[in-house]
């Protein structure tokens, strides 16, 4: 690599990544994160003044949460430890411990442990942690990008206080780049580099929010730039090269795959075809399966549509065929079909509303007995005990409708679970509906 630093006791190349030497030496260098480190947030308040509490940093990759952690380390004089918890156990934990309490008893030093991605431990090496945290042993900071309020276990949990982090702004991005190509110490600024804007903001936006993503990239076209006349040029031809394999986010087990999915259900449910067309979009772009989506999509159109419009449900299942027969790309323009179709649909949860409101009958009250009109009667011996007598036929009655029967186990009649929207068929259902119940209360 053309800029690896030299160490400085053999004389020998140690190299050194760019996003490592870049990593801010103070709060002030810290980019990103206003909401907790902009002047007069409590938790930069707690740092400056030295007053630490054990944490869980969550955020997206690249956002910082190392570098935080090492900084508190630095402003506090608190020994930084630091595991993994990919590669790290209950052994690694437990000597963690004991050096954390060596420096407490021998030189009165604070020890921040880190642990980095602290969601992969189990619940068991999790709660080694606790009598330590509580005690003062060493003060705890984890870092994860997964939810901790389902990855960790309460009990850790309730011992700290998690913080958020956000991704990069594109233009957060751009300072963590501009630092990079004009610090001459640790970064690129000793070269004569030809980096025009409008490329930059290209590889800003293929960074997608993470920081060491842009000083990595940059560090790879720097490498592979020309030298044209005493300079480095990087040409838009080189930055396609560098970024063409897909950076975006989305991992099909974390966070942000279940956000995207959650927006696009929303985007559908909120009548919103072009914003139920960009999460879509997202979530193809990403890597999702589109199959998981078309699935996803046909539980839209039952649970959101209904009977509102039936035709939803069989657009969705339609897409969801086309797709199998099609594959890629062309199949995917069908589920963007059904996505538009059922996002301007009429929009009705009645029939959704009203199974969960059968089921919950169902399971609370048992198994209550067919009433004996509606039992089947295929034998002899079934008839003469009274099964399906009395049974009024419905095509024998006016209108094809037994006005007055009643169809539910004893403790149950009168129940009411459908309830039809005025929206889309619904609203024909419901007259049909209201016309049939005032026949009941004619035959009461």
């Amino acid at each position: 690599m053309k800029h690896a630093k030299k160490s400085e006791t053999s004389g020998t190349e140690s190299f050194q990544p760019l996003a490592t030497r870049m990593r801010p030496a103070s709060l002030d260098e810290f980019v990103g994160q206003a909401h907790l480190l902009g002047q007069g947030k409590p938790l930069r308040r707690a740092i400056e003044q030295g007053i630490l509490h054990s944490m869980i940093l969550w955020g997206p990759p690249g956002t910082g949460k190392t570098t935080l952690a090492q900084l508190m380390a630095a402003k506090t004089h608190a020994r930084f430890e630091r595991l993994s918890a990919i590669f790290s156990g209950v052994k690694d934990i437990r000597k963690a411990v004991e050096d954390a309490k060596l420096a407490r008893k021998e030189h009165q030093q604070a020890t921040i442990l880190f642990i980095d991605e602290v969601h992969r431990f189990n619940k068991a090496q999790q709660d080694v942690f606790l009598p330590y945290v509580e005690d003062g042993t060493f003060i705890l900071i984890g870092a994860t990008t997964e939810n901790p309020s389902f990855e960790l276990n309460s009990a850790l949990l309730s011992r700290t206080r998690v913080y958020v982090l956000k991704r990069l702004t594109e233009e957060e991005l751009l300072r963590v780049l501009l630092a990079a190509l004009s610090d001459k110490q640790r970064g690129l600024g000793g070269l004569s580099l030809n980096f025009p804007e409008e490329l930059r903001l290209i590889l800003v936006r293929a960074a997608d929010g993470d920081a060491r993503q842009v000083l990595n990239l940059l560090e790879i076209i720097a490498d592979l730039a020309q030298d044209q006349g005493g300079e480095l040029v990087i040409t838009k031809e080189l930055l396609a090269e560098v970024i063409q394999v897909n950076l975006r986010r989305f991992d099909k087990q974390g966070e942000a795959f279940y956000d995207q999915i959650s927006a696009l259900h929303k985007s559908v449910r909120g009548s919103a075809p072009d914003a139920a067309l960009y999460w879509l979009c997202r979530m193809l772009d990403g890597g999702c399966d589109p199959l998981y989506i078309a699935r996803r999509v046909i539980r839209m159109a039952s649970e959101d549509i209904g009977l509102a419009d039936p035709r939803a449900l069989e657009l969705a299942i339609n897409a969801c065929d086309v797709y199998e027969r099609l594959g890629s790309p062309e199949g995917e323009l069908t589920i963007a079909q059904a996505v538009v179709y059922l996002a301007c649909a009429p929009k009705s949860n009645a029939v959704y509303v009203a199974f969960g409101e059968a089921m919950h009958d169902a399971q609370v009250h048992g198994s209550l007995e067919v009433p004996m009109h509606i039992r089947n009667a295929p034998t002899r011996l079934m008839k003469n005990l009274g099964y399906g007598k009395a049974y009024r036929y419905a095509h024998d009655e006016p209108e094809g409708y037994a006005a007055g029967e009643n169809y539910f186990p004893e403790g149950l009649t009168d129940r009411a679970y459908y309830h039809p929207v005025s929206r889309g068929l619904e609203a024909k259902i419901a007259e049909r509906l209201a016309y049939l119940r005032e026949l009941d209360k004619k035959k009461k």
